[in-house]
């Protein structure tokens, strides 16, 4: 069972879908008593950093988070999802994150010809042989909606990036901690494939 942590941040039901149609099986919840005997948990999200990190809060899941992390349970973040499980956020200063992983939220500079927020497909650069991505060919095209990206502490986490205006890290693996900011849910086959290499993914710290 995959838990999909509800915060009211949205974009759950999409996930739920691209699951059900690889015959996961995958619950909405935010319920301690469902999350912990889950086996693996995606956490999704769209919107704003502090208001996030707060909604995370009010309903503990930020402990859920920590408590699943310290017990090797499979964790995904998507998106806003990524992000959080940094330290913070250009985007709301102040605001803390989940420090499940080390590294900074920027925001995308601005460009010549370039909009933002990013939305539309963008290829990736795949390194260190990342377990999501078993399959997946390089410079794959996969579907981004954000303003703001990832710039890992540990260059060794990052397992995709890609270019917009900037070199942005588009999707990390630290132990069974995972990440991408990109939208598997909405990247066709490639994501799902993605999906499914994050479901067939064993828990545990040994």
């Amino acid at each position: 069972m995959i838990a999909i942590l509800d915060y009211d941040a949205g974009n759950l039901r999409s996930v739920e879908k691209a699951l059900g149609f690889l015959g996961e099986e995958s619950l909405i919840t935010r319920d301690r008593h469902e999350v912990a005997k889950a086996d693996k948990l995606i956490l999704p999200g769209v919107g704003a950093f502090g208001p996030a990190m707060q909604q995370l809060k009010k309903y503990e899941i930020d402990k859920m988070l920590q408590e699943a992390a310290a017990e090797g349970k499979p964790l995904l973040g998507i998106c806003l999802g990524l992000q959080l499980l940094f330290d913070g956020s250009e985007e709301n200063p102040g605001a803390e994150g989940l420090h499940l992983l080390s590294g900074s939220i920027l925001k995308i500079p601005d460009k010549e010809g370039l909009k933002i927020p990013h939305i539309g497909w963008n290829s990736l650069t795949l390194s260190h042989n990342g377990r999501l991505f078993s399959g997946i060919a390089p410079q794959t095209y996969v579907y981004f909606v954000h303003s703001y990206y990832l710039k890992a502490k540990d260059e060794e986490i990052v397992m995709a990036s890609t270019e917009y205006g900037t070199h942005i890290h588009a999707s990390v693996e630290s132990g069974n901690i995972f990440a991408c900011q990109f939208h598997p849910e909405k990247s066709s086959t490639a994501g799902l494939r993605i999906l499914s290499n994050f479901a067939r993914i064993q828990g545990g710290n040994g």
